[in-house]
């Protein structure tokens, strides 16, 4: 598996996994109409926004690393009590 998949695979690193392997499971079951997985999409873009958003915030507090680690992101997500995204 080359060096960038393998990375975007890791959960770790990645912290939308689940939302991305949604969103083409999707576009797999709905021969790749983009209209039937637009909820989807939302999903994973507004997964993305909140995750960053949590990583500017560690980076400006000094905290490394600036992204969670997959512990890290299940307490925050735990605290929060729901999801919010």
């Amino acid at each position: 598996m080359p060096m960038v998949t393998r990375r975007l695979r890791d959960p770790d690193i990645n912290p939308c996994l689940s939302e991305s392997d949604a969103s083409t499971r999707c576009m797999d079951e709905n021969n790749y109409d983009r209209e039937s997985c637009s909820t989807y999409f939302l999903k994973y873009k507004n997964c993305r926004k909140f995750w960053n958003s949590i990583m500017i915030q560690r980076r400006q507090n000094g905290v490394k690393p600036s992204m969670p680690t997959a512990a890290e992101r299940d307490e925050i997500l735990g605290a929060m009590g729901k999801m919010p995204y």
